[in-house]
């Protein structure tokens, strides 16, 4: 049975990325995959790579050595035939939580030659979804389309193929009435979240049912 490992890289659950990147692991179970879970803001304390270079020497070559809360994560990916993430933007990026997986995932393959870049030979399909309370024309004027291509473009070379779902103009919370949010209005949120948010859901499905075909 093929593996897949999801990963809700946001801290709030039953929320806009954890159910979408369940969503998208549902689509992949329903196609026969087998599905590994990870909640990074409930795993044990872990940090982004600490510059030890450990994995450019042996007996570590092309694997993390630094034994933390990622480590599962990690090694759970370095067996997986396919990858969900899902992170929110914060302030124009991903979760810091997504950030330092990143670093690990990415730094362990790289291996600083010129004649061969990457050390990791098991590439995998990559799902990478991000949501937002910005809007999707918000994107391109604000350098998110920008940055998510940085990410698509080092998930590509170090880790496989990767598609990128966004998900726009989200409920943030279940009662704007409590802050004084002049910017946003809360009935048009209420209605997308209503309107659009199953199609996000809907899509999120679809392509976790693709991705190992």
């Amino acid at each position: 049975m093929k593996k897949i490992v999801a990963i809700n890289a946001g801290p709030r659950k039953g929320f806009n990325t954890d159910t979408l990147v369940r969503k998208a692991a549902d689509g992949a179970a329903a196609a026969g995959a087998e599905i590994i879970w990870f909640d990074l803001y409930r795993l044990e304390k872990f940090t982004g790579c600490i510059s030890c270079f450990a994995c450019k020497l042996e007996p570590n070559l092309g694997r993390c050595v630094v034994r933390d809360g990622l480590k599962p994560v990690l090694d759970a990916i370095r067996e997986a035939d396919g990858l969900i993430i899902g992170t929110p933007n914060y302030l124009g990026d991903v979760t810091a939580m997504f950030r330092a997986l990143f670093e690990r995932l990415i730094f362990q393959s790289l291996t600083y030659r010129r004649e061969a870049r990457n050390r990791n030979e098991h590439l995998i399909p990559v799902l990478m979804i991000m949501t937002s309370n910005a809007p999707e024309e918000f994107y391109a004027k604000a350098g998110y389309d920008a940055m998510l291509e940085r990410y698509r473009g080092s998930l590509n070379t170090f880790v496989g193929p990767t598609e990128i779902m966004t998900c726009t103009d989200t409920l943030q919370v279940k009662d704007y009435s409590r802050y004084n949010w002049t910017m946003f209005d809360p009935e048009h949120k209420q209605k997308r979240h209503d309107e659009v948010f199953p199609l996000d859901c809907e899509k999120a499905y679809r392509l976790g049912n693709e991705l190992l075909k």
